[in-house]
């Protein structure tokens, strides 16, 4: 959702610089800086970034360099006479010197430059519009040029955790034998203890039921390739990406707390590892 574009509007007395910049944001979220000449046309503005953007932190900003001659900033020659009859009537009743230097003093005081807002002439907004327009355009193709290596980051990151979820296979009969293992064992400490060996195997069956982990192995492989066919989905799957990526979170955390094997807990941890990448990332789609 990253993104820039900038684009300059050459015009007879002035240059006007458009630049709009995008960061990760669930939500639309604007922060306009125009100039007060254009500053009616702000909706107009708003309406058009939310349209193409959609969402994303936005910064749009309006920059105006005047290389003409006429400047709206004048200096108000009353409001300055005003001000040095008012200094030299103020020194001769408390019969002090008069400044030695005015004008610095004078061009300090408040008022004395004033800014003139022009009216905003249509023939000169129809070419600042096509400069937004353009920028648009370019903060689009770079967002799309992210977008493209993304993809190919997810669909990498999806194919490490499917071959991470094959790796547990080869576990799963050693991890069974030494969970029956163990049991026997500590049974064997407490020979003093009687007990119902078809009930023992009773619960033996429902306690290695509990760890059984192929329904999760099997939702999480599903997952996986929603993943794909949602990216392969194209436009506007960034939030519901987003809900996919927390659900084979819950699964590969499953795994990990059914699993009491060594390596089978690693396989889980390289998992989370990709995961936490995706999840970072799959921020920046829309």
């Amino acid at each position: 959702m990253t993104g820039f574009g900038k684009v300059t509007a050459e015009l007879p007395s002035k240059k006007v610089t458009i630049e709009i910049k995008s960061l990760n944001s669930k939500q639309f979220d604007l922060n306009a800086r125009i100039s007060a000449v254009y500053r009616e046309k702000e909706i107009e503005i708003r309406n058009e970034l939310l349209q193409a953007l959609e969402r994303g932190k936005i910064e749009f900003s309006i920059y105006i360099e005047n290389i003409g001659k006429d400047t709206t900033a004048k200096i108000n020659l009353p409001v300055v006479e005003s001000y040095f009859e008012q200094i030299k009537t103020l020194s001769e009743h408390l019969h002090l010197a008069e400044p030695s230097d005015w004008f610095p003093m004078l061009l300090r005081m408040p008022d004395v430059i004033k800014n003139d807002i022009a009216e905003l002439d249509e023939s000169e907004w129809a070419t600042i519009h096509n400069a937004i327009d353009e920028a648009i355009r370019q903060l689009i193709s770079f967002r799309t040029q992210e977008g493209a290596m993304l993809q190919k980051l997810f669909e990498g990151k999806i194919a490490n955790i499917a071959e991470l979820l094959l790796q547990i296979d080869r576990y799963e009969g050693d991890r069974m034998e030494k969970i029956k293992s163990r049991i026997l064992e500590n049974l064997k400490k407490i020979n003093e203890v009687d007990y119902d060996e078809n009930r023992f195997e009773q619960e033996l069956i429902y306690y290695i039921e509990k760890l059984d982990v192929n329904e999760e192995k099997s939702r999480l492989d599903n997952h996986l390739k929603y993943f794909i066919d949602t990216l392969n989905q194209g436009h506007g799957q960034g939030k519901k990406l987003g809900f996919i990526a927390q659900e084979i979170g819950r699964e590969v955390n499953t795994l990990g707390s059914k699993s009491n094997h060594a390596e089978m807990q690693k396989i889980v941890v390289q998992m989370k590892d990709e995961l936490e990448q995706i999840k970072e990332q799959v921020l920046n789609v829309l």
